[in-house]
């Protein structure tokens, strides 16, 4: 029985998406979706449901990563057929996904290591903080197909990089070092191999340990400016501020600074 058991449990690991752990304040979803973690219905609904679990236990920041060789190979190709045959009334556009990212009010840090492109990349560019591996291979490849970006990667390389750059990685779908990204500002950290983990999970701490209303705050406030424009951006400004006036965190970082000075505040995320 014992055997069969564990038999059974070997087999529902193989079939798993997504790995959950919680380390203390941090989330920590591990992308299993075998072969590549290709982007579709299945790994998109399993995002949204575990955002929705984050927002439910009170991490204060998520890390995603992928626990297979590459971070995520694209697409799923599966579903193109469907999607020439209806043409944009398709039942996948990832629209649900990138708007679970983008309202999620605790920060999201990306660890990427091996290849990321396509679909992949988007992910990446719809968290909030992205580091990569230096060996990693990056990209946005979909023109090799005939297609171009089809999950917001276009629009989010143009706010990261510029419509230059944007224009060649979409255009030209080669593969980049992390290195060239960082220096475009297309992704914010490269490390060596060997400290991507470490690193990742530092950062998402970091982020975790701060005044998470206010973190919010920042993400909405951010978002605005980029969709709508920097005048939306000021006059949403105040109403996005009030919550932050009432935390408790803030009392806490002026009581701090007051008595020790500046960066030793203990914030509680309320």
């Amino acid at each position: 029985m014992a055997l069969a058991e564990a038999a059974n449990e070997e087999s529902h690991k193989d079939e798993a998406i997504i790995i959950t752990e919680v380390d203390g304040p941090v989330t920590i979803l591990t992308m299993v979706y075998r072969p590549y973690n290709l982007v579709g219905p299945a790994l998109s609904s399993a995002l949204i449901g575990e955002f929705n679990a984050v927002r439910s236990r009170g991490s204060r920041a998520v890390l995603l990563r992928s626990g297979l060789r590459h971070f995520s190979a694209g697409a799923d190709l599966t579903l193109f057929a469907d999607r020439i045959q209806k043409g944009n009334d398709s039942t996948f556009s990832g629209l649900d996904l990138l708007r679970a990212f983008e309202e999620l009010p605790v920060p999201i840090v990306t660890s990427i290591h091996g290849v990321c492109l396509g679909g992949g990349l988007e992910l990446a560019l719809a968290s909030d903080y992205i580091i990569a591996a230096e060996s990693a291979k990056i990209g946005s490849v979909e023109s090799a197909l005939g297609l171009h970006p089809l999950m917001g990667g276009i629009q989010r390389q143009v706010q990261r990089a510029g419509m230059a750059r944007a224009k060649e990685m979409s255009m030209l779908g080669r593969r980049y070092d992390p290195a060239t990204l960082e220096r475009w500002g297309l992704i914010n950290l490269v490390v060596p191999d060997d400290g991507l983990e470490k690193t990742s999970l530092a950062i998402a701490h970091e982020l975790a340990r701060g005044p998470t209303i206010a973190h919010a705050a920042t993400k909405r406030l951010a978002a605005i400016a980029a969709n709508e424009g920097v005048e939306a951006a000021d006059l949403a400004m105040v109403e996005l501020q009030k919550p932050i006036w009432s935390s408790e965190d803030l009392k806490r970082g002026l009581e701090s600074f007051m008595a020790n000075g500046p960066g030793l505040a203990k914030f509680q995320g309320n």
